[in-house]
């Protein structure tokens, strides 16, 4: 039973990550690929442990990933906010 519910938090987890991906700086086959790579390194672990801190890791990594991609969303808002304001003021002091 409780290796069942793990298995399906790693499920969860990956595939959530799997579409964070999708929207990462370096691009999609990057992250892709990097993610494989981790989830296969630790498939064959079996301790739930071991299980339950790699899954506590892997929710720390989709929560920093989330907290990038609203940092870049902020940027490009408040970029374009102050680029417009700045350049209607430039225009009206003409």
């Amino acid at each position: 039973m409780m290796a069942m519910s793990q298995r399906s938090r790693v499920i969860q987890l990956y595939k959530t990550l799997l579409h964070m991906g999708r929207d990462y700086p370096k691009g999609h086959e990057y992250f892709r690929e990097r993610q494989r790579n981790a989830f296969r390194k630790n498939r064959n672990i079996t301790d739930p442990q071991e299980i339950d801190a790699l899954i506590t890791k892997g929710e720390y990594v989709q929560k920093e990933i989330e907290a990038l991609y609203f940092l870049m969303k902020y940027r490009t808002m408040k970029r374009r906010y102050y680029d417009s304001h700045n350049s209607n003021e430039t225009t009206s002091q003409k």
